[in-house]
């Protein structure tokens, strides 16, 4: 692989560092958007920062990962619940990964991990 994968991640409740110990975990950088309401600036991080793809989380899973794909076209998926989920999402080509609160290393890593496997 020629750069590390950039995954940006927002929390509503201002989290995601065990998300990114797995991402990092699985070589990749993880960009934690600091604050609360974090997930409505996934997007903009993400288009700042080239990311690869971002995780966005909130309650129902949904509000930043929408924004992202209103604002800048990002295909989204929301609403997920479960690992295997994001997985699915990541082969089926989504950029932003909307989740329920899910601040797990194992999620960040297995991400990460199948990501590089399908773009190298």
């Amino acid at each position: 692989m020629n750069r590390q994968v950039i995954v940006v991640i927002g929390d509503r409740l201002g989290k995601g560092q065990n998300v990114a110990k797995g991402v990092e975990a699985a070589g990749g950088k993880a960009i934690v958007i600091q604050g609360f309401g974090a997930d409505m600036r996934v997007g903009d991080e993400m288009h700042a920062n080239q990311a690869d793809f971002g995780i966005s989380f909130c309650g129902s899973g949904g509000a930043g990962a929408i924004t992202a794909q209103s604002k800048y076209g990002y295909p989204a998926r929301y609403g997920m619940r479960s690992i295997d989920e994001g997985i699915t999402a990541i082969r089926d080509g989504m950029k932003v990964l909307g989740f329920g609160f899910m601040d797990v290393e194992e999620l960040g890593k297995r991400l990460t991990e199948e990501y590089i496997k399908i773009h190298g």
